[in-house]
């Protein structure tokens, strides 16, 4: 059983292009990681007050509406 050509280019090509990628990706540099891992950890305290807030807020508004 032969693979038609269409299938077999479209591998090809995948795969190029992933080696390119992966020959021109470079790890970051100590500087670059700190940057990066503060903006993370800043957006998930942010979500998290946000997320505390919002169940803060809507808990009394549930307990009125369902009257327990």
């Amino acid at each position: 059983m032969e693979a038609p050509e269409g299938v077999v280019k479209t591998v090809k090509d995948f795969a190029k292009g992933s080696y390119r990628l992966v020959k021109r990706c470079t790890k970051p540099d100590r500087k670059e990681f700190k940057k990066v891992t503060g903006i993370t950890a800043l957006g998930f305290i942010a979500a998290g007050f946000i997320g505390f807030f919002i169940k803060l807020i809507f808990i009394p508004i549930n307990q009125i509406i369902v009257g327990g």
